[in-house]
């Protein structure tokens, strides 16, 4: 049986929240393989909260990108190689954390082939964006090349003050969230159908608006539009983990393809995830035990238009986004309710994920 490998580990994400959530499988993985090994998480300013007081992390690192970019990047690859990791991977595919990695010193120094400095690994493996195969997935196969097993779900962990902040907006009976904006207009579900969506919603159901200090204004947009009575605009309010603590004791939570979404993943919370522009293909998907998938039924030839969001649809016309019914959305609702009732596991194939079944 071969031997696992010595030294400190360093996991390198520096890109979006969603992406560093996706990333947290790979401690799962670590804690269930090597529990004995150290960790260290490299990450963005402004994400490092997510893993500040993960019970698999020994270090959050911080790349400042938007304050002396690279000049902290070389103060970042001196102290990575004073550390002595290891192995240091990066999952990404930009030449920055390629950078790193190819120069840390590390015995092990692994990532993707797109990576400009792939030259410098030790070991690089293809980033496929087909067959359905989830990034978690993929991600894996960074820290075991041979590895099939089943997709191992992100998991965040809420201190007790995220717990403590979310708990009295838990304690007004059933409650829905809904986390309406993205950063691309293409993944947004646009505010019209959110109001037909919150006016169709049963009216013993409290809902609350999530989002980050940049979606204020949008949330509280629709709150006005909208004009249901037992609905909170908590965007901004709520760190990102007090606000996952919330989304796990939902009903349900409306999310877009974006960080909300694998927010959900992270701590088990009901998902119906609306896809507009972009498709679960692509292997981003909700990996709650109930995720659901709502997207525009039957095809589009224009989708999907790109595997990222748009500013504007290309052409013009959004109809990914104004083709879904609300109906569909109720449905799914239907379902979680009698799931939530039954409190019984929903079975999905170890692929699929949860997030394969599309209401369509």
């Amino acid at each position: 049986m071969p031997t696992a490998p010595t030294g400190a580990v360093l996991l390198i994400q520096t890109a979006f929240i969603g992406d560093v959530i996706l990333a947290s499988a790979l401690l799962e993985h670590l804690r269930q393989t090597e529990p004995d090994t150290p960790v260290d998480f490299l990450v963005r300013k402004g994400n490092e909260s997510l893993l500040q007081h993960h019970p698999q992390v020994r270090q959050v690192l911080v790349w400042d990108k938007k304050k002396s970019k690279y000049r902290g990047l070389w103060r970042l690859l001196q102290q990575v190689r004073a550390a002595r990791y290891g192995r240091v991977i990066t999952l990404q595919r930009f030449a920055s954390t390629g950078f790193l990695t190819a120069f840390s010193g590390a015995p092990e120094r692994v990532g993707f082939q797109k990576n400009p400095f792939a030259f410098g690994f030790t070991r690089a493996l293809p980033h496929v964006i087909e067959g359905g195969v989830h990034e978690v997935s993929r991600n894996l196969l960074l820290l075991d090349a041979k590895y099939q097993g089943p997709v191992v779900p992100p998991r965040l962990y809420p201190s007790p003050t995220d717990e403590a902040t979310a708990a009295p907006y838990a304690a007004h009976g059933p409650y829905l969230c809904i986390a309406p904006t993205s950063v691309w207009f293409t993944k947004q579900f646009p505010q019209e159908q959110w109001v037909k969506l919150l006016a169709a919603l049963p009216t013993h159901y409290r809902v609350y608006l999530l989002g980050g200090p940049p979606d204020v204004a949008a949330c509280e947009e629709l709150l006005r539009a909208s004009n249901r009575s037992n609905m909170v605009n908590l965007a901004g309010k709520l760190s990102l983990l007090a606000s996952a603590a919330l989304m796990r004791g939902a009903v349900l939570n409306y999310v877009n393809d974006s960080a909300p979404m694998h927010l959900c993943s992270a701590v088990g919370a009901p998902t119906c995830a609306v896809y507009c522009s972009t498709v679960p293909y692509f292997g981003f998907g909700p990996l709650s035990p109930f995720a659901r998938v709502v997207e525009i039924q039957g095809n589009l030839r224009c989708r999907p238009c790109g595997l990222h969001g748009y500013r504007k649809c290309p052409l013009n016309h959004f109809h990914c986004a104004h083709g879904i019914e609300t109906a569909q959305l109720l449905a799914v609702l239907a379902e979680a309710d009698l799931h939530a009732a039954c409190n019984s596991p929903v079975e999905t194939s170890p692929e699929q994920g949860a997030g394969s079944l599309a209401l369509s």
